[in-house]
């Protein structure tokens, strides 16, 4: 049996869009990823006001990398995400840049 896996993922905002980067995922995208069986561990904004303004950074849990890819493909597919993507992006991409690194715990952290 796979170990239980974290997603850590670094949004990189497009210029003057982090606020509703922000607000797509406070009103719609937890919800959906709740759906899809997608386990938040929590959601940080970097100290540096700089960073702040272009950076959102989160963790997710899954029990496996296999259920990780195919949790991000049911998301990928669900007709909700679609329309709130569209709609949310109707003024041009919210994103211009995603970095994700899956991780696993090593055997003395807490988080496991």
């Amino acid at each position: 049996m796979d170990a239980r896996v974290f997603e850590l993922r670094t949004y990189t905002a497009t210029q003057g869009k982090i606020d509703a980067l922000h607000a797509r995922f406070r009103d719609h995208t937890l919800k959906i990823f709740e759906k899809h069986h997608m386990t938040v561990v929590g959601f940080w904004r970097p100290a540096d006001d700089e960073q702040a303004n272009r950076q959102l950074v989160y963790l997710l849990a899954f029990p496996s990398r296999e259920a990780a890819t195919n949790s991000w493909k049911e998301f990928q597919a669900d007709p909700e995400w679609k329309a709130v993507k569209a709609d949310s992006e109707k003024e041009g991409p919210l994103v211009e840049k995603i970095d994700s690194v899956f991780l696993k715990p090593t055997d003395y952290s807490p988080l496991k």
